[in-house]
């Protein structure tokens, strides 16, 4: 009997490696939408208001 416990336990084993997670692999591509909608936000947001690399020197103060 032990000897066919084991036999399925590894059958088991090996299935369970090819079985993929639908949650996990849902809200991965969520993320990636999600990202890439940031990414499309950001982007339009650099072109309509791009940021100043350089700030601009102050005059020095006259004593």
């Amino acid at each position: 009997m032990a000897l066919i416990s084991s036999v399925r336990e590894r059958q088991a084993m090996s299935d369970d490696e090819k079985l993929i997670d639908l949650g996990a692999e849902r809200a991965r591509r969520v993320h990636d939408l999600n990202d890439k909608r940031l990414n499309e936000v950001r982007n339009a947001f650099e072109q309509a208001m791009p940021l100043n690399c350089k700030k601009p020197k102050k005059k020095p103060k006259k004593r």
